[in-house]
């Protein structure tokens, strides 16, 4: 009597070729191989991944604040460490559950912003995201740099700006437009670099506390003014009630407070 083979391997590999059953378990176990396959690559590269990411981040980070004029030679001077942060306007505190990873998923949900009464709302935004993203640069465990993106109606439509703040944070560092649509050789030289130049260590309120920070209609004549660009009244003063709104209550005027008292 012929011997019954129970290895159920070879059994299934005695099947013919056109069997479903045997199609069946090759490609689940060809999956499965493949799945634990993947799932243990992810697991062994994930340090490297993590790595790479965070050199990517603090690159790009630096790329930022070296396109500021002056940032290259303040970033080289003070040998300081870059970071960002996430931060929740609100409070001026670090955001507990949004990353700079999540941070495009939390914006594009409408319950994350602010819509801003038509008094406070000098920057003519309509509503203001609830985070936003900052960067800092330390040095010896103190914030020596604050880099504050922020982004206003001008003349002929929304300026963003990055704007660097000092320590003390009422010290302009530097200013660098990243995005306008103001006339051409006329608002439009907000993007030149020796308009921007011209912030450097213009201060931006009183010592009363109340802010001061404004963009000449000529040349400027107090600490708190920059020069004006000349027939581009319009985008001026755009750009002075940026500022003056992100540097406000309704903008970062909570983290600023937060740094000022040594939280960050």
């Amino acid at each position: 009597m012929a011997r019954i083979d129970w290895n159920p391997w070879r059994k299934l590999l005695a099947l013919p070729n056109e069997s479903r059953t045997k199609t069946l378990v090759v490609a689940f176990l060809v999956s499965t191989v493949c799945a634990l396959t993947v799932s243990g690559a992810t697991v062994l590269l994930r340090p490297i991944q993590t790595a790479n990411r965070a050199a990517e981040e603090q690159a790009r980070i630096e790329a930022l604040v070296r396109g500021i004029p002056g940032m290259a030679e303040l970033l080289e001077q003070s040998g300081g460490t870059l970071s960002t942060v996430v931060v929740d306007l609100e409070t001026g505190r670090a955001a507990e559950d949004v990353t700079s990873d999540t941070l495009p998923l939390a914006l594009a949900d409408a319950a994350n912003w602010s819509a801003l009464d038509p008094g406070d709302d000098v920057a003519g935004l309509g509503q203001r995201p609830d985070f936003a993203q900052v960067f800092l640069l330390r040095e010896d465990d103190e914030v020596s740099l604050v880099l504050l993106p922020m982004t206003g109606q001008g003349y002929g439509g929304r300026i963003d700006a990055i704007m660097a703040l000092r320590g003390d944070m009422n010290t302009v560092a530097g200013v660098a437009v990243t995005n306008h649509s103001e006339t051409p050789g006329l608002g439009g030289r907000i993007e030149e670099p020796a308009w921007q130049e011209g912030f450097v260590g213009t201060e931006l309120r009183a010592p009363t506390g109340d802010m001061r920070f404004a963009v000449a209609r000529g040349e400027a004549s107090t600490p708190y003014e920059v020069d004006g660009i000349t027939g581009a009244t319009r985008t001026g003063r755009g750009f002075t009630n940026m500022v003056r709104f992100w540097l406000g209550p309704e903008g970062y005027g909570p983290l600023i407070r937060a740094f000022q008292r040594g939280e960050f």
